[in-house]
Parts: C-alpha cells; structure tokens; sequence
C-alpha cells in the first residue's frame, strides 16, 4: 500500500482542503494521511473565517507520521503564514522528502485570501526549490512571477519562469484562461506538455486544485513519471467534474464528485 501525506488546512464543508485531498488520495488507491494547519469555517456559499494551527502542533503532527508511516509523496495546499510555510519546509527537508507536490494555495473559490503576501516570499524561497510539481493556476502564477498571462505564450514563459524559481516541473492550471476549452501546460523541466480537456458548464468545482494535486502526488507514490502523474490525474478530475451535478451538495460552488467510479 502506498502512502501519501497532505499539509493543509480543513475545510468544514468537504468540498476542498484537507477532506478533498483525503477523498483524491483514496479515490486513487493510496492510502492517506494529514497534517492539518489550519482549520476552516467554509461552505460552499465561502470561507467565513479560519484560523491557523500552532507551529507546535504542526510540527508534532509531522514527527507523528514520518516516526511510523512514512508517506511515499506528500501534497501542501493552504499554509496561509510565512512561519508556517517556514517551519514546513524545514521539516520536508529534515525528513529528505522527495515526491513534493506544492499547491500554492492563495485564493478560495468564493474570493477569500488564503495566504498571506509574507508567506510567499517563503513559499518560492525554501518550498519550490524541493518541489516535484508545483500546480498553480492562472491568477497564482500571475501573482507569483508578475507576469500577465493571457495567451499560450505567456502560459509558456510563465512556466519557464517559475521553474527558475526552483520548482522541477510546473502545471499551469488555465482553467481562468475563459477558453471553449480547458488547457493546462505541464513543463517537466526539460519539454513542454499540453493537457485538453471539454470545459464542463457546471458551477460544482470547489476543491478542484486541491484534488488535482493530491491526485499528482497520489499517483507520484505509485512510482509514476511527472508525465504519467499528471496525465492520469487530469483524467481522473475531469471525470470528478463531469459527475459533479449528481451530488448536488449545497447552494453555492459545490464539490466535484471524487468518487464517480465507486457510486453515483
């Protein structure tokens, strides 16, 4: 059984964070684990509020895992201040973990800030350079390199300049391009990849980054390439989103349907 870990923060309504990386990981046959750095008050109407984990307690969930399950890849979504993103990277580092997926998590799908303008100085500075995959989508990336993107050559450049950041591989989510279809750009360092898929006309896409990510490191686990990873990944979320409107769950941005394949 292969393993994977999840550093983020918990989301009160299960559409996304902590709970939607849990679903992806079993969904993609790994069994999953969690570290939990902030806790969330959201539905699928918003975040109404969260708050952050003590470093302490960070830091004794992390010890807790790596001292008896050892995970063979490990996912970060929301690390919304620069301590704790500080204290994450180090721990990653102590424990020499190697199949990094880093979700830079910055904005909830209602609108709400999920990470701090100090936290991503040390996001690029001490997570990226450990970084597998890095999965930002259009407005992160556009926040993170200040670079406007708008056509498939600045998905490119972009790409090319997070990698110099110190990222191995890059997903470009271009879901927000507005295109009649979804194009994600993977660069794994060496050549470029083009993901596209049928823009699916449902407003039941909450935790659909979170999902992707843990279900690149899921399959990272299962000894995949970067290539494969992510491939597989991108077929398993369009079928999550395909099948969101079976659930129906609330009355806002509802959740992808990470079980699918099990139930309808």
């Amino acid at each position: 059984m292969f393993k994977a870990l999840t550093i983020a923060g918990s989301d009160s309504g299960g559409g996304a964070g902590i709970q939607a990386d849990l679903k992806s990981f079993s969904a993609n046959g790994v069994y999953g684990m969690s570290v939990i750095a902030a806790v969330t008050a959201q539905n699928t109407l918003g975040v109404q509020g969260y708050v952050d984990i003590p470093l302490e307690y960070i830091d004794m969930q992390i010890d807790s895992i790596f001292a008896d399950i050892v995970p063979d890849a490990v996912k970060t979504g929301m690390l919304s201040n620069p301590d704790t993103v500080a204290l994450v990277a180090r721990k990653l580092h102590e424990y020499k973990v190697e199949n990094l997926v880093v979700d830079p998590v910055m904005i909830a799908k209602g609108g709400a800030n999920l990470l701090s303008r100090e936290a991503v100085h040390n996001l690029i500075e001490m997570l990226f350079p450990q970084a597998k995959v890095i999965t930002p989508n259009v407005p992160e990336a556009e926040f993170l390199t200040g670079k406007k993107i708008v056509t498939s050559a600045d998905m490119h450049e972009t790409c090319l300049l997070l990698t110099d950041m110190g990222a191995h591989a890059v997903l470009l989510k271009g879901g927000h391009m507005g295109t009649a279809e979804s194009n994600d750009l993977l660069f794994d360092g060496t050549d470029f990849h083009t993901f596209t898929t049928k823009r699916i006309d449902t407003k039941n896409t909450h935790g659909t980054g979170c999902s992707l990510a843990s279900a690149i490191a899921a399959n990272l686990a299962k000894k995949m390439s970067v290539f494969d990873a992510v491939s597989e990944a991108k077929a398993y979320i369009q079928g999550a989103i395909e099948h969101a409107d079976e659930l129906d769950i609330g009355s806002g941005h509802g959740p992808i349907h990470h079980f699918y394949k099990f139930y309808t």
